[in-house]
């Protein structure tokens, strides 16, 4: 975990405003709908650049599957969304129960079958075949309460409900 000594806390989330959010679409159910989008440009190789609102992500491959390994490889990136979103989950249900965390940690393994990927196996998938993460808490709550946290956090979880459940993915094409 984080050996640093600074203090962290659940309970610097604005839970005023998450409240105020949650009734706002309570009463108008149409708040709730949004969209997200992300735009991604080539760089250069296997590098690309992708600016999600005006923040700036990189990705490129491991110098194996012929990148510079100067960024997280894409199928690393979609395990840091996941716990990174469980995490948001966490703190989020902690705070709004008044339960604070001293640190917490998750870590995540995917496990790939590069023949997929690779195109050397058609009967192989190129993605996951199955995804395992840890949660380490420290906490003056008590064990059935964390593992409360945690199921609501997976539970209203986008990125668990994405990969658990898949989503529907259409491409266009446009020739410029």
């Amino acid at each position: 975990m984080n050996t640093k000594t600074a203090q962290k806390s659940c309970m610097t989330l604005n839970i005023d405003n998450y409240k105020a959010f949650i009734e706002q679409v309570r009463e108008d159910p149409k708040a709730g709908q949004v969209q997200f989008s992300a735009k991604t440009e080539w760089r250069d190789g296997t590098i690309t650049r992708t600016v999600a609102r005006d923040r700036e992500i990189l990705a490129d491959e491991p110098e194996a599957l012929g990148g510079q390994d100067s960024a997280a490889d894409p199928v690393e990136l979609l395990l840091a969304s996941l716990t990174s979103c469980v995490s948001i989950g966490l703190v989020t249900h902690a705070a709004n129960q008044g339960i604070d965390f001293d640190d917490f940690e998750i870590e995540i393994t995917g496990a790939l079958d590069l023949r997929g990927y690779l195109g050397l196996d058609e009967d192989t998938r190129p993605g996951y075949t199955s995804i395992d993460y840890t949660v380490r808490v420290k906490s003056d709550a008590d064990r059935d309460t964390l593992e409360n946290l945690l199921s609501n956090a997976e539970q209203h979880s986008p990125m668990f409900d994405n990969i658990l459940n898949g989503v529907p993915l259409n491409s266009t094409l446009e020739v410029i």
